[in-house]
C-alpha cells in the first residue's frame, strides 16, 4: 500500500483528511466504480511517472524533425499493434469518447441504436441523454429484448448519419431476445453507406472465457470484423487509468480529432505514460505486471492460504470464509469468481459500526457487509497489505 508524502500531512489537522487519500481495498467488486481501479506499481514505472510529472517530455514535440506532434502518438502505435486498427486517439473516459463519436457524426441528424441498448452508467449518466448533449438525434429501433437487423434498415433515412451498437456491459437480458450479429451490423453500414459505431464499455483486450467471464466482447475482434469506430474505457477490464480509447479507421478517427471538443476531452501526460506503460504490458505478454490481471486470475486455494495465514496473525479477530467475487466496473454482470476472505468478529461492535469505522480509519478500509457479517476480500487485498490491515483490526478490538 502506497504511503502519503509527508509534506501532504505538514499543517493539517487529522479533522481534515486528504481529498483523495490511499485506501485498502477488500469488498466483493474487483473492477469498482468508485476507487482508482489503477494499481499498477513496478519501480520502474513510478520513477517514470515522477520523472514525467517534475520534468520536460516529448508530450507533443516530434523528435524526429523537430515540429509540433500529437500526444497520443505515443500511445496510438500500440494501439495498432494491440487491436490491429488504422489509427487510435485518447480521451479522459469512455464517456466523453461516445459523446465525441456522436457529436462529430451524430450533430443535426439521427442517430440509429436499438432500445435494448438505451443503457444507464454509473452516476446515472444515460445514452439518450448524452446523445442529445451531442446534438444528434435518437432513432431507437425494436423492442426492449428483440431487435432485428431489419429494425436498422427500415430506420435508415436521409437524416441518418450513424448507426450505434452498444454493448449491455453492465446487464443481461436474458430469455426470448434477438440481437443482430455485429457482422450484420457492420454489413449494414457498408451496404448503405452509414458508419458503425460500437461502444464497447469495460474495455476487453484478452479472451477471459477461460475464467467463466463469458459475452465480454473483445476489442480486435470488433475491429477484424470490420466496425468503423469502436470505443472504451482505459481502466475497469482494460485495468490501466480513466481513459477513452477510440479506435478505428483513419477516416473517421481524423475527423474526430479535428472536432473541437477533442481538445477539450483530451488526456494529460500522466494519463499518457500510465496508459502507455500498460498498453505496453498487453502487448509484450507481460500480463502479471497489470494487478487487475493478476486479481482476475488469483487461485481460490491460493486466496484460502491467505485468508488463513491472516488469520492466525489476528487471532480470534478474523475468521477465514469463502467467498464469490464480482468483476465489477460495469463489466461482466454475472460472472461469479470463487474467493476466499474473513469475517471479522471486534466483541462489542456492531456490523454496522465496525464498516464505519473501518471506513473512517487511516488509512480506510473498504469492506462489505453480508448477512449482517464485515467481509474482507482477499481477491482485492493487495499483497503486502496484510500487516498494516492486521493493526488496524487490532486498534478495533
Amino acid at each position: 500500500m502506497s504511503r502519503r508524502p509527508d509534506f501532504e500531512n505538514r499543517g493539517r489537522s487529522r479533522s481534515t483528511p486528504a481529498g483523495c487519500p490511499p485506501a485498502l481495498f477488500a469488498p466483493r467488486y474487483q473492477c469498482f466504480w468508485g476507487h482508482s481501479s489503477y494499481e499498477f506499481r513496478p519501480r520502474a514505472l513510478a520513477a517514470g511517472c515522477e520523472e514525467v510529472s517534475t520534468g520536460y517530455s516529448n508530450l507533443e514535440f516530434d523528435l524526429r524533425d523537430g515540429s509540433r506532434g500529437k500526444r497520443d502518438v505515443h500511445v496510438e502505435r500500440i494501439l495498432q499493434q494491440l487491436l490491429g486498427c488504422e489509427t487510435a486517439i485518447v480521451v479522459n473516459n469512455n464517456a466523453a469518447a461516445v459523446l465525441l463519436v456522436l457529436n462529430t457524426f451524430g450533430e443535426g441528424g439521427e442517430v440509429i441504436a436499438s432500445r435494448g441498448e438505451q443503457i444507464e452508467i454509473g452516476g446515472s449518466f444515460r445514452i439518450p441523454e448524452v446523445m442529445a448533449k451531442s446534438g444528434a438525434r435518437l432513432r431507437e429501433v425494436g423492442t426492449t429484448n428483440r431487435t432485428r437487423i431489419n429494425d436498422y434498415e427500415k430506420a435508415i433515412n436521409e437524416q441518418t448519419r450513424l448507426l450505434m451498437r452498444v454493448h449491455p456491459s453492465n446487464f443481461r437480458i436474458i430469455g426470448f431476445t434477438e440481437r443482430p450479429s455485429l457482422q450484420e451490423f457492420v454489413g449494414l453500414g457498408k451496404r448503405r453507406g452509414v458508419p458503425t459505431f460500437e461502444d464497447l464499455g469495460s474495455g476487453c483486450v484478452v479472451d477471459l472465457e477461460p475464467l467463466g467471464v463469458r459475452d465480454e466482447p473483445i476489442a480486435i475482434e470488433s475491429i477484424r470484423a470490420g466496425a468503423d469506430i469502436i470505443s472504451f474505457s482505459g481502466d475497469k477490464l482494460l485495468g490501466g487509468p480513466q481513459a477513452g480509447i477510440i479506435a478505428g479507421k483513419k477516416l473517421y478517427v481524423e475527423k474526430l480529432r479535428q472536432n473541437p471538443l477533442f481538445r477539450a476531452l483530451r488526456v494529460d501526460k500522466l494519463t499518457i505514460s500510465v496508459l502507455e506503460t500498460v498498453l505496453r504490458a498487453y502487448l509484450q505478454g507481460q500480463l502479471n505486471d497489470i494487478p487487475a490481471w493478476r486479481m482476475l486470475h488469483a487461485t481460490a486455494q491460493e486466496l484460502q492460504t491467505r485468508a488463513e495465514v491472516f488469520s492466525r496473525l489476528t487471532g480470534s479477530l478474523a475468521e477465514p470464509v469463502e467467498l464469490k467475487s464480482l468483476v465489477g466496473g460495469g463489466s461482466a454482470p454475472e460472472a461469479y469468481l470463487p474467493s476466499w476472505g474473513v469475517v471479522l468478529k471486534i466483541p462489542g461492535l456492531s456490523d454496522v459500526e465496525l464498516e464505519r469505522r473501518l471506513r473512517s480509519s487511516d488509512p480506510p478500509v473498504i469492506v462489505r457487509i453480508e448477512d449482517s457479517r464485515v467481509i474482507l476480500d482477499f481477491r482485492t487485498i493487495l499483497r503486502g497489505e496484510e500487516g498494516e490491515l492486521a493493526q488496524i483490526i487490532g486498534r478495533m478490538a
